[in-house]
């Protein structure tokens, strides 16, 4: 008889949509350790009066664990970051290598495409909402997050996108 190869598929149901706050709220529901997300983050060094707390919450019966990040500094506004300042952040973490590649992807990719919608060098791009404090610890959560996991792949649902408008540096989208 052949061996029976095994995979580890991390399966995310966005049934109500898929901001970072929540995968990693879902993410420590399924046995991430909140005390090992938070050493990692704590690790960017992004100083400042910033936090990470989670609790118990009911939304519509369902009972979930909520991630917030709370920046007591803030007066509102977002930090503008390039994307060297937030590779900066990132290159002198103490996440694992390939973490810190895939992160840094992320971030470039997102660069990216906001160079090319404004139409200006990577370089010059200014990451609004992404280089906000809540975006990088979502995202540096979640790669982390799926990291401990060892998944070999990550699957989700279709993302229910809803309908509307938001409210952010370029105005009303």
């Amino acid at each position: 008889m052949g061996k029976i190869e095994m995979s580890r598929v991390l399966y995310l149901d966005c049934f109500s949509g898929a901001s970072g706050d929540m995968v990693i709220g879902a993410l420590l529901d399924a046995g991430l350790p909140f005390e090992q997300v938070e050493a990692a983050l704590g690790s960017l060094a992004l100083g400042g009066d910033s936090s990470v707390s989670v609790e118990r919450v009911d939304r519509s019966g369902i009972g979930a664990t909520k991630f917030t990040v709370t920046d007591s500094t803030s007066d509102g506004s977002h930090r503008h970051r390039h994307l060297s300042g937030i590779t900066k952040l990132v290159d002198h973490s103490s996440l694992t290598d390939a973490s810190k590649t895939r992160a840094n992807r992320l971030f470039r990719r997102l660069a990216e495409t906001e160079a090319a919608i404004h139409q200006i060098p990577v370089e010059k791009v200014h990451l609004h909402e992404v280089g906000a404090l809540d975006s990088i610890i979502d995202i540096i959560g979640g790669v982390f997050a799926f990291e401990w996991f060892g998944a070999d792949r990550v699957v989700s649902s279709p993302i229910n996108v809803g309908s509307g408008t938001v409210s952010c540096e370029h105005g009303v989208l």
